[in-house]
């Protein structure tokens, strides 16, 4: 029984059925009331600042800001709208896979991870670390989920996966020390539950490799003939006419030096 097993069994109350579902519906009015008053936004944000001058709200409201970013110059209700299913796919399919507890630890490590992360190293935080977060989880459990990249790019959802991992290390290498702890801390929940598995995979896969290799080494050689007489010395690369037998001495003959049995008993 490992930790999550554990956690679950002592505090069933954390669990939250359709989290991500409530977060999502809070994100669309978030989103209506944004475009009513555009500075209504601002407030929301997770500013440390802000926060210890008494705008504590600002601790839990900035998950429901709406991502409306995009590749493509189009309307920002349609990435909004776009953002607020993918959450509802994603809460949907990680609670089939996890279970309502462990996506409502999962999600709380990882808001609890980038609000220190924005305390302890001076950065102004929104919401596109810990919904990175959800994405990975994500991609762990469906693969080979497809999912259209700007509206018209079909992709599963591993590959997506990667290219954005890849994105965030080169920030990571490229970014300031603050940016690096930042990172690491804001992605502390996909570390805690996946970190495991993942070095378990490495470790496998160079075990795997490692008894491939010397399982090749051990094999003979593509040329080495598999018969051979222990009289002459004939195999059946030298006459492919030739034919072989082991003899009671366990030894292998061409026909032409098989000792009779009486000769192979001595």
């Amino acid at each position: 029984m490992n930790w999550l097993d554990k956690l679950e069994r002592r505090t069933p109350f954390l669990a939250v059925h359709g989290l991500l579902r409530y977060v999502a519906m809070f994100t669309a009015l978030i989103f209506i009331l944004y475009k009513v008053n555009p500075p209504f936004i601002a407030l929301l944000d997770l500013d440390p600042a802000a926060v210890m001058r008494g705008q504590v709200w600002r601790l839990v409201t900035y998950i429901c800001v709406p991502q409306t970013g995009s590749i493509l110059p189009l309307p920002d209700w349609l990435n909004a709208a776009f953002f607020v299913f993918f959450l509802i796919w994603v809460g949907d399919g990680l609670e089939r896979a996890w279970g309502a507890h462990r996506l409502t630890v999962y999600f709380l490590l990882g808001m609890i991870g980038t609000t220190v992360a924005a305390f302890f190293f001076g950065a102004r935080f929104s919401n596109a670390m810990l919904m990175a977060s959800l994405f990975f989880a994500f991609a762990r459990f469906y693969p080979d989920s497809i999912i259209y990249v700007a509206y018209i790019l079909p992709m599963k959802m591993k590959w997506i996966a990667w290219i954005t991992a890849g994105f965030i290390l080169l920030q990571f290498v490229g970014g300031s020390m603050a940016l690096r702890a930042a990172t690491l801390v804001a992605f502390g929940n996909f570390f805690l539950f996946f970190g495991r598995d993942f070095f378990s995979s490495v470790r496998q896969r160079q075990t795997v490799s490692a008894r491939r290799k010397r399982f090749e080494a051990e094999q003979a050689p593509a040329d080495e003939p598999l018969h051979r007489c222990a009289v002459c010395g004939s195999t059946e690369k030298t006459d492919a006419n030739l034919e072989f037998r082991v003899a009671r001495d366990g030894e292998e003959y061409c026909l032409s030096h098989l000792p009779s049995a009486a000769e192979a008993a001595r």
